[in-house]
């Protein structure tokens, strides 16, 4: 989960190119950072700080040509700067950043503390001092040293004696990067972006060293060469770039419109198309499952809808964290649908592997091109939302939701109504992010910022949506939001609806508008606070949030609704929308 960058070539000003690498990667963890260069005089030299980056500046760092960073994310240890990495051998002249859990490290511990001296409580610092103990020469002392871990990790070190980084994977992600006379390593393909757009993710098990003559890739257990070949990413510097926004999460937010239209505008008429391919694979599939985890799990849901609305078939869905304790029923025949931003998911990855294991097709939902679902899958299918950096999903999923309404026409043939609902919906989602009704929003999140609770609730699509709606406003604003099925109020939870607490309910135009308006009512009568997002106002409604109906896909603008209402709650008590506390953007360990 953590961010990695690091540099070698032909500038000298390597700490301000980590550092700024580090700002990049910033929603991976920060908790705290730190950076190490390698100076003429072959001394290694460390800054490390506890907290955001924020305007951090590295003028008191030696010129220097080599050099890597990381901004953390806790896992081993509290948020202290001698927790911080890079961590250092006894001598100062091994440097060591790591990514994942070393779930040995106890035992790999008791065989170094009496003759070496330890200064954090983490789990990487043993990495360290193993390279450090090691006899053979520096690369392959890094190499013999990961050879001893357990779990999913990403090791990169280097030393003052050599201009070498030496990075290696197995589980958490690494990409390098190929630029004139000067190449990069990061653990996303969008803090190099920048310098080049020529990158080789890393497979499991492959070890980089990289020199200022190149990179060589290989096989850490057999340390056979492997031949790769770099991918040109189509990502731009700008894309990840704030422009004119406060913050990342506005910019994707008012995206969004705009990669509806770009999905709706695919050729699907050409077989190639990966999302032809999809629909075929699932036509002729004995079960299809959706698997994700968090915001993507609720696109699953909302697919599992989508598929029984509009195409008229039933397809699983499950948890991706929860899903190898179901995969007994995977077949050959079986289709799993893996949904995911940066497919490098570790619960995702890891269920994704028990499927391939029982001889599943493997198909993927996927924003990252070349990460370890879009290899793993037999059928990657690429969301075309852009680089997201903020952490709290949003136009990815949105991005999903748009696959899965084109998906679920094309199921039937009927392509072009599709594309007609999607244009309906981007349309809709302009509405919602115009600025008279991003008014309305932030005057009725300035109102309801300071409650301890709000309950969402929706039936059929407006279920996901809920869910959705209720971990946006926990995750970014800390207000305790619950989101529900409406016919569920009545079974437990409308206990907990009291005077003046803020219910959203999702009433659209559709067959559950009935139902919905009667829970509405129910938490009116118990003294809620009623919140209609609605294509009609309703007299049940103290608040009214608009949004025009373009039937099955009216999902995608109530999930915008949402959205903005769980930003302007983050605003009005003044916090940081882009980097929530506790969490990170990719979820690399278990």
């Amino acid at each position: 989960m953590c961010g990695i960058f690091g540099y070698i070539g032909k500038r000298d000003n390597a700490a301000e190119l980590v550092l700024k690498g580090l700002k990049t990667l910033e929603y991976r963890g920060y908790d705290s950072w730190g950076i190490a260069v390698v100076t003429g005089k072959k001394e290694i030299v460390v800054k490390k700080r506890i907290g955001k980056i924020g305007e951090a500046t590295v003028d008191t760092m030696p010129s220097s040509s080599l050099g890597f960073g990381h901004t953390r994310w806790a896992t081993h240890g509290g948020v202290t700067e001698k927790n911080a990495h890079p961590h250092l051998d006894c001598s100062h002249s091994i440097a060591l950043i790591h990514n994942g859990i070393i779930e040995n490290y106890e035992a790999l511990k008791k065989g170094l503390t009496k003759k070496h001296t330890f200064v954090s409580e983490t789990d990487s610092e043993i990495a360290s001092h193993m390279i450090e103990e090691s006899t053979h020469p520096f690369v392959e002392s890094v190499r013999k040293t990961f050879l001893q871990f357990e779990g999913s990790n990403a090791v990169i070190a280097i030393n003052s004696k050599e201009r070498t980084i030496v990075a290696i994977r197995n589980g958490s992600p690494l990409v390098v990067g190929y630029g004139e006379k000067e190449f990069f390593v990061a653990s996303d393909a969008s803090a190099i972006i920048p310098y080049t757009k020529r990158v080789y993710f890393m497979e499991d098990n492959d070890m980089a060293v990289v020199s200022d003559n190149g990179i060589t890739i290989s096989d850490c257990r057999t340390k056979k060469v492997k031949r790769v070949n770099p991918q040109t990413i189509s990502w731009d510097a700008g894309q990840i770039s704030k422009g004119t926004y406060k913050n990342f999460m506005l910019k994707e937010m008012y995206e969004q419109p705009e990669v509806i239209r770009r999905i709706k505008n695919q050729d699907v008429s050409d077989k190639k198309n990966p999302v032809s391919e999809l629909a075929l694979a699932i036509k002729k599939s004995y079960g299809t499952y959706f698997i994700g985890c968090g915001t993507a799990s609720y696109s699953c849901i909302a697919g599992s809808y989508l598929f029984s609305k509009i195409a008229k078939r039933h397809v699983n869905v499950a948890i991706a964290s929860e899903f190898g304790y179901q995969e007994d029923f995977l077949s050959p025949r079986s289709l799993v649908v893996a949904l995911s931003q940066s497919g490098e998911t570790m619960d995702l990855i890891d269920a994704v592997k028990k499927a391939k294991q029982k001889g599943a097709t493997i198909a993927s939902l996927v924003n990252v091109v070349g990460s370890t679902l879009f290899r793993m899958s037999d059928i990657p299918v690429p969301m075309h939302a852009g680089p997201e950096i903020g952490v709290a999903s949003t136009k990815d999923m949105i991005a999903k939701l748009s696959h899965l309404i084109l998906l679920s026409y094309g199921l039937g043939g009927r392509w072009e109504e599709g594309k007609t609902v999607l244009t309906r919906c981007a349309s809709a989602s302009d509405e919602v992010l115009e600025e008279k009704n991003v008014m309305k929003i932030r005057d009725l999140a300035k109102k309801i910022k300071s409650v301890g609770h709000i309950f969402v609730v929706g039936r059929g699509l407006s279920y996901p949506a809920a869910l959705e709606t209720a971990l946006k406003i926990k995750e970014i604003s800390y207000i305790h939001a619950e989101g529900l099925a409406a016919g569920e109020l009545k079974h437990g939870p409308l206990a907990l609806v009291e005077k003046g607490v803020p219910c959203i309910v999702f009433v659209p135009n559709d067959e559950t508008y009935g139902a919905n308006l009667a829970a509405a009512m129910e938490m009116r009568a118990r003294g809620g606070y009623i919140i209609g997002v609605s294509n009609k106002n309703h007299e049940v409604f103290d608040a009214f949030l608009p949004v025009s109906n373009c039937g099955p896909a009216t999902i995608i603008p109530n999930i915008i609704t949402g959205q903005l209402l769980a930003y302007e709650l983050t605003e009005a008590r003044g916090l940081d929308a882009d980097k929530p506390r506790n969490l990170a953007k990719s979820v690399t360990v278990k």
